[in-house]
């Protein structure tokens, strides 16, 4: 029984862990390199991660430059970039990419915040739709007669401990992205 119990807490971590990869992803109007890991660059015909086709650095607070290891790739990383939801415009001097971070404006950092704490609450949706994987598993156990009935009101109260944990961080998560973007 503890066994399941720790695959359950893991999967909800996952969840958490999850929301947190998904927020590296939204720009808070500095550069972060981070806001280019989804985007892939067509390399001889295979979709590439941009992160594996050249340096990123981040020269400035508000600039990210990108320098292929290849001439020929600058071209496909513009057109990468232009067609992914970042919504910056790539400038090249013919030897790299370089991405230009306006500062965002409070309609936009509204937008942001509200794209945040929905991320938010479907990562605890996730949470909970765990917990009840959970709790369905643990009374099939019970009416098979593997556990008692002492140990599962055990492993419920331990269910309900570890969603509560999972859904505090993941509020504490949503807390500080949104601060995070509302800071000017």
């Amino acid at each position: 029984m503890r066994e399941e119990l720790k695959k359950f807490e893991q999967k909800m971590q996952r969840s958490y862990e999850t929301l947190l990869d998904e927020y590296q992803g939204i720009r808070a109007g500095r550069a972060n390199p981070h806001v280019l890991d989804k985007i892939k660059v067509d390399y001889y015909g295979t979709p590439t991660p941009i992160q594996q086709v050249g340096n990123i650095s981040v020269p400035e607070a508000r600039i990210i430059l990108i320098q292929p290891w290849e001439k020929s790739l600058i071209k496909e990383i513009e057109k990468a970039i232009n067609m992914s939801e970042l919504g910056i415009n790539p400038t090249t001097d013919g030897t790299s990419v370089r991405l230009v971070f306006p500062e965002l404006n409070e309609e936009r950092r509204k937008e942001l915040a509200k794209q945040i704490k929905k991320m938010g609450e479907d990562a605890k949706v996730a949470v909970r739709n765990v917990r009840r994987d959970a709790v369905d598993l643990m009374k099939k156990l019970e009416k098979n007669g593997e556990i008692t009935e002492d140990e599962l009101k055990t492993a419920d109260k331990d269910i309900q401990k570890m969603t509560d944990k999972a859904v505090e961080n993941i509020e504490k998560a949503v807390e500080n992205k949104t601060k995070d973007i509302m800071t000017v």
